[in-house]
């Protein structure tokens, strides 16, 4: 932001007309909004960067009730993205209350001149732009800037009470609300119930794939960072979750949007934290004790034959690793810039690692803003580390095709699985699974974009697999068959 915010006279550019507006129920123009503070948010749903700030704009939306109004610009950089649908699903699973205008042709983003996600134009109440920045962390600066508005206008008499109109409420209907990931040991399954901010204990006869039972509640289903007993307990946007292989009735929990990794006992029905201080830190270069780490959105873990947990950091593009016994965490691969380069762990790039696998000795992971399939052979320290890339040429060659591992393309894929000698993978954006032949490097989709919308996870039982389908609201199975592979919907009984 420019050092006298006061001082700026450069008109806002308006939005152009018939463009979908979303979390309104009419479409809102810069005119309209005279006598009003306008934070504009262009953002895209995929970025981690993007997720990180919506608590910065809740405290800000907060903070200023009657005077600003933020509106999300939402400029998509996959295709699926680009579409309205699927802009309003992420609108309900963030929670955002502001309302979003979808900028598909990137009009808005080219009249402001933005350049990366998230960027914020600051517009004062007589229609003019103040000035803008781009990352995270801006809180500090946004609040500043928008306090001078506030107190300036006011002053001067042109600011005005307006409201915008408030959004739909959302469905809350179903037992399920955007479940990310999912594991299984034996007849129990274990859900990420991501969008309730709680977990899911089922019960599935894998006799009847089609069929499972509620268990157990884990967390009260609000947003908080409690530990407790399973009614006290509170989750912040749980993803990947884990059984102990030598103890079932013990799983371990990324608490994404707590920045933990919590530990959950089905004997004490208790919940703990075992790593993280709650707060976001940055990338993790040094071995630091599991308490006093300062974790960065872990997004899926991983119990490997080497005793260590492995734990997908996608905020700083890193992969981690938890010592169980010593209580220390240590960096493995990742310099932290968000890229696709292979080498060793400590100069290796990832971009936003969503899922983690094994053959028992390699981990193969997804980089979901890369579109990529990639492996970790995974040393004592960065250096003897290894990462190597499947399918995936970079962060802005993403389709959907099928074909050899050069030709293959994916689009933000968040979930993997080990099968046999095949990687399943939960191809997100393409709302299909898709196998991967290590041995013939080829890519063949199992399901054909129908019945799945950006599937997250996948892992299989004896009898058939289990998929998270996050924006159905549901847990899909996929039945093998002699006439090949049948989609399904497992019905929750309560």
């Amino acid at each position: 932001m420019p050092s006298s915010p006061l001082t700026s006279r450069v008109r806002a550019p308006e939005f152009p007309a018939g463009m979908d507006w979303m979390n309104t129920d009419r479409p809102l123009s810069l005119a309209g909004l005279r006598g009003k503070v306008v934070l504009l948010d262009f953002w895209t749903f995929c970025c981690i960067n993007c997720m990180h700030v919506l608590p910065d704009l809740a405290y800000l939306e907060e903070k200023y009730p009657d005077s600003l109004t933020v509106i999300g610009v939402h400029s998509a950089k996959f295709s699926n993205e680009g579409e309205s649908v699927q802009i309003q699903k992420a609108i309900e699973r963030y929670a955002i209350r502001h309302p979003v205008i979808n900028d598909r042709e990137f009009d808005v983003w080219n009249a402001y001149g933005a350049h990366a996600w998230p960027t914020f134009a600051l517009i004062d109440p007589e229609g003019y732009l103040v000035g803008m920045t781009s990352g995270e962390g801006k809180r500090a600066v946004l609040d500043q800037a928008i306090d001078s508005l506030v107190t300036h206008h006011r002053s001067k008499g042109t600011l005005s009470p307006f409201l915008p109109p408030p959004p739909p409420s959302p469905d809350r209907s179903s037992l399920l609300r955007f479940p990310a990931k999912i594991d299984i040991s034996g007849k129990k399954v274990l859900v990420s119930d991501s969008g309730n901010h709680r977990l899911l204990l089922l019960d599935w006869e894998e006799h009847s794939p089609e069929k499972a039972a509620l268990r157990e509640v884990i967390g009260q289903g609000t947003p908080g960072s409690a530990d407790g007993s399973f009614d006290q307990a509170q989750f912040r946007d749980p993803q990947g979750i884990r059984f102990c292989p030598d103890d079932p009735d013990i799983a371990i929990v990324a608490d994404t949007g707590n920045h933990l990794l919590r530990r959950v006992d089905f004997r004490r029905r208790s919940v703990t934290t075992i790593a993280g201080t709650g707060v976001q830190g940055w990338a993790i270069f040094e071995p630091v004790p599991a308490m006093s780490a300062v974790l960065n959105s872990p997004w899926d873990i991983l119990f490997h034959r080497d005793g260590m947990l492995y734990v997908a950091q996608a905020g700083p593009h890193q992969i981690i690793r938890l010592d169980p016994e010593r209580q220390e965490i240590f960096p493995v691969a990742g310099s932290a810039r968000e890229d696709l380069v292979d080498g060793t762990g400590d100069q290796a790039s990832l971009a936003q690692p969503s899922g983690l696998t094994s053959d028992g000795t390699r981990i193969y992971f997804v980089d979901s803003e890369t579109s990529s399939v990639r492996v970790l052979h995974p040393g004592v320290s960065p250096r003897q580390s290894r990462v190597e890339t499947l399918v995936g040429r970079g962060l802005f060659e993403f389709g959907n095709r099928d074909g050899s591992f050069q030709e293959a393309r994916l689009q933000h894929p968040l979930g993997i699985l080990w099968d046999d000698g095949l990687l399943l993978v939960a191809d997100t954006y393409n709302h299909r699974i898709r196998a991967l032949d290590p041995d013939a490097r080829v890519v063949l989709s199992l399901t054909e974009g129908k019945g799945l919308d950006e599937p997250s996870d996948i892992k299989k039982g004896s009898g058939a697999y289990l998929i998270t389908n996050t924006n159905a609201h549901e847990i899909a199975v996929l039945l093998s068959t002699s006439e090949g592979p049948v989609l399904g919907k497992v019905d929750i009984s309560t």
